[in-house]
């Protein structure tokens, strides 16, 4: 040893040759707690395995769950604990039992209530671990699953603005989570934007059922809308909803809701054209919607493979669901999407949507009511909803449609890691309107045969969870009236065809 670092014991000098104990005191001491290190691991990986073994060799050893404590739960309900938990306990042995309760079910049944505590997103921590258990009549083989627990926090309040479907706002919430101690979940918002002015949204959601797969949920929800980008008025919503889903995505989900919406057409300009002053004034919509969704796309944004598909029906006005009379109609959209990587840092995108309405009123088809086509997040190289039948400078909407659209997505060429794509496109649609008494196999056969077109290039910026496009296009087919747009455009949004 140097005389500057001399050991004093009981750092006594107790190397052997294969040690290779080092002479510097700091070289020795970075030695040793290494040594230490690796005597820990070994000792841990030696009881995980002598545990595993234990825990294999006893699988079939016969075991009952006497009780289930959930620890921490301090907000929660016990009846709705003891609604996720008891369809998980195996059933208890009795001498007459052809297959008695074992080790491998409480094991089973741990995972699994584990696994429920999580979904209910009301946890932060579950932990789990089997106990004597604590009733004096408990017999040898009754155990007890404890689950220590942490719950989340209940208030969270925050403010944000935002962008997407090329709008931007700004927006307040509140949430609170567990309301009534079943995982039930009120939040509400506030917002002002560009296009929606005002709105605000209150909603209430809760699981229905034990398996915690079907969530139901009430909202309120109000919005004032400034449409003078494409028709001369704005436009009032206030309504309240009622929801039941069921299912994710990626193996289909499906949502049954309800709607009583009062619509309001007013603030005309003074250039409004007559087909927007006829559809002032106030409308009730009472309808019954069904949403079947399917998504195994391993990106929303950019994906480079899987399918989406989309499937909405709804019926207002009829059956007895009442409303204002002049909102009776039957609506059905399709809507569909592929992904496929082609090569190295390209990808090719298909997409396609489809929607029709059958009018059961008197008249035509009301404007809140119609879809509307065109615009850098729909056919790009055409203005906001700037296809389908037109009145002056006002889109009046339409009654069917379709639209699709071929992209290809690329890599910036040795910047494969920037959020920045290489983008180009061919875009195809349709709007029309299907006049009453008409048949609709003649309009469609129109449609089909007379699409509107446009083709360009452009930039995709991914500014998560958004989707930012800067294109230049190309009308390349219009309809008569259509408004198009021949050079740049910006779109933001989550959707795009």
């Amino acid at each position: 040893m140097n005389n500057d670092h001399q050991l004093s014991p009981p750092l006594t000098n107790s190397s052997s040759p294969r040690d290779k104990e080092p002479k510097e005191f700091q070289e020795f001491k970075k030695w040793r707690e290494e040594r230490i290190q690796r005597r820990l691991k070994g000792e841990y990986e030696s009881y995980v395995l002598h545990l595993s073994e234990l825990i294999n060799e006893n699988m079939d050893s016969q075991v009952n769950v006497s009780a289930v404590r959930v620890e921490g739960a301090t907000n929660t309900r016990q009846s709705f604990l003891a609604s996720i938990i008891t369809p998980a306990i195996p059933p208890p042995s009795n001498p007459s039992s052809d297959k008695p309760s074992t080790l491998g079910d409480a094991l089973h049944a741990a995972r699994a209530i584990s696994s429920a505590l999580n979904k209910t997103d009301i946890f932060s921590k579950v932990e789990a671990y089997i106990d004597k258990p604590r009733s004096a009549l408990a017999s040898p083989t009754d155990v007890d699953l404890v689950f220590r627990t942490k719950e989340r926090g209940r208030w969270y309040v925050s403010s944000s603005t935002e962008l997407g479907n090329n709008e931007g706002s700004a927006s307040a919430s509140a949430r609170i989570r567990n309301v009534f101690g079943g995982a039930e979940v009120f939040e509400a918002n506030v917002s002002t934007g560009t296009k929606t002015r005002r709105a605000f949204r209150g909603a209430l959601t809760a699981p229905l059922t034990s398996d915690l797969k079907t969530y139901g949920e009430l909202s309120a929800y109000g919005s004032e809308r400034d449409l003078t980008a494409y028709a001369s008025c704005h436009e009032a919503l206030k309504g309240v909803r009622a929801v039941i889903r069921r299912g994710t995505p990626n193996i289909g989900s499906h949502e049954l809701a309800y709607d009583a919406v009062l619509r309001h057409i007013h603030r005309l300009t003074s250039g409004a054209s007559l087909g927007i002053r006829t559809q002032a004034g106030p409308s009730l919509k009472s309808a019954l919607s069904h949403t079947f969704v399917y998504d195994t796309r391993d990106d929303k944004i950019a994906g480079t493979h899987g399918a989406y598909f989309k499937l909405f029906n709804e019926v207002a006005g009829i059956g007895g669901l009442g409303g204002d009379e002049r909102a009776r109609f039957w609506k059905t959209e399709l809507e569909g999407a592929l992904s496929r990587s082609v090569g190295r840092g390209l990808a090719l995108g298909v997409t396609a949507k489809a929607g029709y309405i059958q009018n059961f009123a008197s008249g035509t088809t009301l404007f809140s009511d119609r879809f509307q086509l065109g615009g850098p997040t729909s056919v790009r190289g055409f203005k906001m909803n700037g296809m389908g039948p037109r009145m002056g400078e006002d889109s009046l909407g339409g009654e069917v449609y379709y639209a699709g659209g071929l992209s290809v997505v690329s890599d910036v060429p040795t910047k494969e890691h920037w959020p920045v794509k290489l983008h180009g496109w061919v875009n195809a649609g349709r709007l029309d309107t299907v006049a009453a008494g008409q048949a609709s196999t003649p309009t469609l056969k129109s449609l089909l045969s007379q699409p509107s077109i446009s083709a360009g290039l452009g930039l995709i910026y991914r500014f998560d969870p958004i989707r930012v496009e800067v294109n230049f296009g190309v009308p390349l087919a219009m309809s008569k009236g259509e408004a198009g747009r021949r050079g740049v455009q910006v779109g933001m949004g989550l959707e795009f065809v």
